[in-house]
């Protein structure tokens, strides 16, 4: 069996074992200027990998009348499209750094790092409008009231009452087809709170769209508006509520968005080729074998050996405002190869789950979070196009 392989092989590799985790007392010999530490940790128990079908959703006859089933043959998979088909990119522009806060109030930006928000894929809102935020600030409070009162459990307390704050984050949109972001704050008092004491924010979330695909946007009737990422963070009970509000008013559908394998391997290169400008510290994976019961691999790379890593596989013909699919590849070929040299594990037989740097850090079931304003468009432009290409037929 492969546990029983790979404790063999840590026991002639000077292995201890602490606390379930087995760490190399040696350091890793170097290979291609790299020098690594890995760490494996056995799961406590058996996880299921979530399903990557879309689960089905409500369909609208106005949202039908924005959109036609067509499917799009990928360099990866067959994909969903659109009445312009989407395709997934095979290079992506190079990050970077910007100073955000000239552009976007710094307050606002301050509201979207350094926090992890849940990720979904919102189809178009029909006749959503920026102007009417206030009354939609006013609705979808006495909404959520009247919801509880039907007895449904919100989880945040013994609450007086809701106070939803719906405003625009002006900025974000890089092109004239993107729709300006919209941040949304739900705000309570605890019931035996004193009288002059402020309300909290016990839920957040925002909708963006970021360097969408053009010929779809331009494909939308004028009555839609697309803001097709939604990031939120606080009690799901509250996020159901606010999800179906929105479905009932702007006729639209919501799904979850998880980041797979190939979206985690353009995070991790796309942040460590940020290195030069900004110290990403370290980079550290996660992945997943398909062992019984299932193993989980724990790779942190030194930040300036990763670098050099990835710097070695970029290639001649590539320009430095571009990243192309083949670099991702063979990075990420790089580092497994590395590994297998070592340890005789196949990482590429189970399936990266984690990706983390200080610059932000993600998850295959969806959450992310973003440490650094610096590079916000580029990650909120990958995360923009995983969505579309989400979208239900």
């Amino acid at each position: 069996m492969l546990n029983d392989a790979v404790i063999d092989y840590i026991s002639l590799s000077r292995f201890k074992l602490h606390h379930g985790k087995a760490r190399c007392s040696n350091p890793l010999p170097v290979f291609a200027g790299v020098i690594f530490f890995p760490v494996m940790e056995e799961r406590n128990s058996t996880e299921k990998t979530p399903l990557n079908n879309v689960l089905a959703q409500r369909r609208s006859k106005s949202y039908r009348r924005s959109m036609r089933s067509c499917v799009e043959a990928t360099h990866l998979a067959y994909t969903s499209g659109h009445l312009t088909a989407l395709r997934i990119p095979r290079s992506r522009s190079a990050p970077k750094s910007r100073d955000i806060t000239k552009q976007v109030d710094p307050d606002q930006v301050a509201l979207l790092v350094k926090k992890e928000w849940q990720l979904s894929y919102v189809t178009p809102l029909y006749q959503f409008r920026h102007t009417q935020l206030k009354p939609y600030s006013k609705q979808l409070s006495a909404f959520i009231v009247s919801e509880k009162q039907q007895g449904l459990a919100i989880e945040v307390g013994q609450e007086l009452g809701f106070k939803v704050n719906f405003s625009v984050v002006l900025g974000l949109a890089e092109t004239d087809k993107d729709a300006e972001t919209v941040f949304i704050q739900i705000l309570s008092k605890q019931a035996f709170a004193a009288k002059d004491d402020a309300q909290k924010v016990v839920w957040s979330g925002w909708l963006t769209c970021v360097n969408g695909d053009l010929d779809y946007l331009r494909s939308l009737p004028p009555e839609f508006v697309s803001l097709p990422l939604l990031c939120t963070r606080g009690p799901e009970s509250l996020t159901v509520l606010v999800k179906s509000w929105f479905e009932k008013t702007f006729d639209c559908c919501f799904g979850p968005l998880g980041i797979n394998s190939t979206n985690l391997q353009w995070l991790a290169s796309l942040w460590t080729g940020c290195h030069p400008t900004i110290n990403i510290q370290y980079l550290k994976l996660v992945w997943t074998l398909p062992t019984l019961p299932p193993m989980d691999v724990t790779y942190t790379v030194d930040p300036q050996d990763a670098w050099e890593l990835w710097d070695s596989v970029r290639q001649v013909d590539t320009t430095e405002d571009s990243i192309s699919i083949d670099e991702v590849t063979m990075f990420i070929k790089g580092l497994q190869s590395h590994f297998f040299r070592h340890f005789r594990i196949d990482l590429s037989a189970g399936s990266l789950m984690q990706i983390s740097t200080a610059l932000g850090s993600s998850h295959h079931s969806g959450k992310i979070k973003i440490a650094s304003p610096n590079y916000i468009p580029t990650i909120l432009q990958l995360l923009t196009e995983c969505a579309l290409l989400k979208m239900p037929i």
